[in-house]
């Protein structure tokens, strides 16, 4: 198992990662709001609290999950994505997936049956997506009864809801297709990719999320080149090694803010030299900088 490459030592002190200690729950009841070719869009919503966990599952339809606030991070054996409000994440029929509720979230989750969810190849895996205006109006339109709540619905009413669904459904999948892709993940190489040096290489990185190592050290530690490693990342990831760093560094730093640590120690922690680089690469990639998902800023705001 690689280490990371050894390093000076610096004096810069270091934030504690904590060890989730929140909720573990099911995977929320996806069967009472199964897809039929009859409803072929449902949505559900449930408010969970920070630290939760959703354990692994799978279910036999595509889903669609966002939080109308709060930040989500689901993963899956493929890579970890991150999930704050102006985004959503696809997640193919079959794939085993879990949810770790970084704050307090509103999560929506759309099911669809494979007759109205997209075919195209890049939906075959998970794929981020942003949540236009447009989108999330016609997500809160969309009625959240599981199929035994429904049911206690009077009748009149029940057929209001339903037909509410079935103007939505056409055109909320016209504008998922429609919504522009983001690379807002941590992809991993297969597990039986015939080359486990990127895995390895990944797997490293992600262990030691503050090292400040080069792509040059880093491929050293398993026995490769630089400039193998910067191939097989554009060939198993299709994305550059700083690409792929920027969005570990992400994944790693959100909870962090969450919990309430300063923005200068979270830059430090995740590799930094500097908060304003840090300050400068996060405003960028998420559109609002790293005070807007710190814990104490929200905490003061009343958001959470």
């Amino acid at each position: 198992m690689p280490t990371p490459p050894r390093r000076p030592a610096r004096s810069t002190s270091r934030p504690v990662s904590l060890r989730p200690v929140g909720d573990l729950v099911d995977s929320l009841t996806p069967h009472l709001y199964l897809p039929t070719p009859e409803r072929p869009l449902r949505a559900k919503m449930r408010h969970l609290q920070a630290e939760t966990k959703v354990v692994p599952h799978h279910h036999e339809w595509p889903q669609l999950t966002f939080s109308l606030n709060g930040v989500c991070r689901l993963s899956t054996d493929d890579g970890t994505f991150i999930v704050p409000p102006s985004r959503a994440v696809w997640v193919p029929a079959g794939m085993s997936h879990s949810i770790n509720v970084v704050e307090d979230a509103d999560l929506h989750t759309l099911y669809l049956h494979h007759d109205a969810a997209p075919q195209q190849a890049p939906w075959q895996g998970c794929v981020v997506i942003e949540v236009t205006e447009l989108m999330r109006a016609l997500v809160l339109g969309l009625d959240t009864h599981s199929d035994a709540q429904l049911s206690q619905v009077e009748p009149l009413r029940q057929q209001a809801l339903l037909q509410r669904e079935r103007l939505i459904q056409p055109l909320l999948c016209d504008e998922l297709l429609q919504a522009p892709q983001i690379r807002m993940g941590v992809p991993l190489p297969p597990r039986d990719s015939g080359d486990k040096r990127l895995r390895a290489l990944c797997e490293a990185v992600l262990r030691a999320p503050g090292e400040r190592a080069t792509l040059a050290e880093w491929s050293a530690s398993v026995g490769a080149s630089e400039r193998t490693v910067a191939r097989l990342f554009r060939e198993q990831l299709g994305l550059s090694y700083q690409q792929w760093r920027q969005q570990a560094t992400l994944a790693y730093a959100l909870p962090l803010l969450a919990r309430g640590q300063p923005v200068s120690l979270v830059a430090a922690a995740s590799g930094y030299a500097s908060e304003s680089a840090f300050t400068a690469m996060f405003r960028a990639a998420m559109g609002q900088p790293p005070s807007h998902f710190s814990g104490k800023a929200r905490n003061s705001a009343g958001l959470v």
